[in-house]
């Protein structure tokens, strides 16, 4: 005989507040307050429902493309939001900096081959 599950009565997922775009954008802009960084800069606006974070190259006299992603509202909204946010804050960073190689194996094996035909 199954035992009644004494959490039955609760919905799945918790339900999350329903925040305005502003409200999205301060919490995004609560949380770049939280990570400082030598070489990069962070910035987020309000994009839509979503908020938009930018991350930029501090020295602008070295050409580097500005890299952004989107929080969608859901994101924004969870109750996991700030471990969820530095997950992929850091994954991000991290194919920024994977973008920013001008050269790289592969493209050195390319470049023989085309030079050899």
């Amino acid at each position: 005989m199954a035992v009644p599950d004494k959490f039955s009565h609760l919905p799945y997922n918790r339900a999350v507040p329903d925040l305005t775009p502003e409200q999205r954008l301060e919490r995004v802009r609560e949380q770049l307050r939280l990570y400082e960084h030598p070489v990069l800069s962070f910035d987020a606006q309000i994009k839509r429902e979503a908020v938009e974070i930018e991350i930029r190259f501090r020295d602008a006299s070295i050409p580097v493309h500005t890299y952004s992603f989107e929080l969608h509202p859901r994101d924004l909204e969870s109750p996991q939001f700030e471990w969820q946010f530095q997950r992929q804050l850091y994954d991000c960073l991290h194919d920024y900096f994977i973008e920013m190689f001008t050269r790289t194996p592969q493209d050195h094996k390319e470049r023989i081959k085309i030079g050899q035909k």
